[in-house]
Parts: structure tokens; sequence; C-alpha cells
């Protein structure tokens, strides 16, 4: 059978059916990395041995995404992956659970139940993939091979840049500094951090809820002081992670790391979302010179009309 007439079965299959499938190939790549995992640590350096073990779970996702023609079954690896890499680490640097780790391994176990189970409580199936994958596949159509767009672009390049945001975990893990107020810092940057991501989702779920929202411009809660609070607090997750290892064992290289996501979301993520808004919603222009993107103005805004 062709992956188009296999693809078309998997399109036809029930919710709870497709959540299960795709809990079945999560379970297959995350054996396949910790396979990998298992077979490079007496020979490598855990950073790599993560990496590898990271991109052959990538890959074991993709391949089910090829076949049943929806690349959101990568979806959940942004946030599935993080916390079973971090416990990696954790078992590898063979010095216990401190508290600087169980606060690192618990706020990112934390962040990763969270929004996985936003991403499953707003995906309706194999039928259903990300409106952003349907319009790169639109916009690319004719050149290079939807299939090499989707490893390269919708899976390996967030995989990379997820790990280039854990890589400042490792001074975490391994740093013996003992715990000071930057710690405190860390851990009260990246608990609001995903407090500040669940509220907005919850808001944004309420509005787009209600019937007579529909096709209007989200601008209660705190939405009414940025355009994209969301991300806000992801990237305020990341940066909470670095300072973890800013305190345990400073290596300021590692800083690359949130700043990628910073590049992610302000050159990629939020232009997107503009442009598609830009398409959907009257007066979204004028609301983008009204409301800034991810900082709040100092100055307050009006409330609302009712």
């Amino acid at each position: 059978m062709s992956s188009y007439v296999i693809g078309g079965v998997f399109a036809r299959t029930s919710r709870a059916v497709s959540l299960g499938l795709v809990a079945g190939v999560y379970l297959v790549a995350g054996g396949a990395g910790a396979l990998t995992w298992w077979l490079l640590a007496p020979h490598h350096h855990p950073l790599t041995v993560a990496l590898w073990a990271d991109l052959v779970g990538t890959v074991v996702v993709f391949a089910a995404s090829v076949v049943a023609r929806n690349a959101s079954l990568y979806d959940p690896y942004w946030s599935v992956a993080p916390p079973l890499i971090v416990l990696g680490w954790v078992i590898a640097a063979g010095h216990g659970v401190g508290v600087r780790q169980a606060l690192v391994l618990g706020l990112v176990t934390v962040w990763a139940v969270r929004l996985t189970g936003n991403w499953a409580a707003g995906w309706t199936g194999l039928s259903h993939e990300d409106w952003r994958y349907v319009q790169i596949r639109g916009q690319t159509a004719g050149r290079p091979p939807w299939w090499l767009v989707n490893l390269t672009g919708v899976q390996l390049m967030p995989t990379l840049v997820v790990f280039a945001g854990l890589v400042a975990v490792w001074p975490a893990i391994t740093g013996d500094r003992p715990l000071g107020w930057l710690d405190a810092v860390a851990a009260g940057l990246t608990a609001a951090a995903i407090a500040l991501e669940a509220l907005a989702d919850r808001q944004l779920h309420r509005f787009t809820g209600e019937p007579a929202n529909r096709g209007r411009i989200a601008d209660r809660g705190v939405w009414r002081y940025v355009r994209h609070p969301n991300y806000l607090g992801e990237i305020a997750f990341w940066w909470g992670l670095w300072l973890f290892g800013l305190a345990a064992a400073p290596r300021w290289w590692t800083v690359v790391g949130p700043l990628v996501m910073v590049a992610l979301f302000t050159g990629v993520s939020i232009p997107m979302m503009d442009r598609r808004s830009l398409d959907r919603r009257p007066g979204y222009r004028e609301h983008m010179r009204k409301v800034p993107a991810l900082l709040p103005r100092l100055t307050r805004r009006p409330a609302p009309a009712p």
C-alpha cells in the first residue's frame, strides 16, 4: 500500500485512536533514543550522546509522519523530549539528585506535562494538521520535495533549537556551586514563565470558545498587554533554565540556547502568526500598532469595551 492510501486510512481514525497511535509512535521513538544512548554512553560525552539520541527519536517520529501524511505528529516532541534528556543527564552525571537538580527536573517536567496536555486538548486527530505546515507545504510546492522540507524545516530544526536551549541545563546538573540567590531568581522566573503560558492558553481557549468572539481579536487578560503572551512565557522559560546553569557553573557560551529561542520566536513564529491574523481578523493591523508583540509597554492601556 502506498503512503497516500495508508495516510488516508489514518486520517479517518477517531481522535482517541489517533492519540493512541501517536503515543505508540513516541514509545518507539523513546525506545530508539534510549538504545542509542545506551550504545554511545560508554564512549562519548553525555551532551553528544543526548544529541544523537534526540536525533534518532526525531527521525522515528518523522518516518511516522510520512506514513500518516501528517507533520503534526512531531508537535508534542518539543515538550516530550526535554524532561527525558534532563533525566538522562542527571543519571549520567552520577551526582545524585540535589536540590538544584530536583528543581530543574521538576520544573521541566511540569512545563512538559502542561504543554503536551495543551497540545493534546487542541488536536482533533490525524485528520488535523497544523496550519503552519499546510502553509509551508503550499509555499514550497514544486521545489524541494515535501519529505525533505518536513524532515529539515519542520522536525530537525526545532529539535536542534530545543537541544540548544537544553545545553544550559548540563552545567545546572553537574555544577557544584552551592545554592544561592541566582537559583532563587532562576526558579522564580521559570515557574512564572510556566504560569504565564498556562494562563495565556487558558484565556485564549476561553475567548475563542465563545461564539460571539469568532473572528475577533483576543484582547482580554494578558492578551490585552501583548499580542503573544504565550510566546513570552516560552522564551522566559528558557532564560530561567539558563540562569540555573549560570548559578551552578558559569558557562557563558550556553547563552546561545535562549538567544536561539528568541530568534526563533521573533524571526519565525511571531511573524507567521501576525501574517495569519492580518488575513483573518479585521483591524489587526491597528491592533499591532497599539499592542506590542512580546514586552508590555509601561503606559497602561484603557480597558477594552465589553
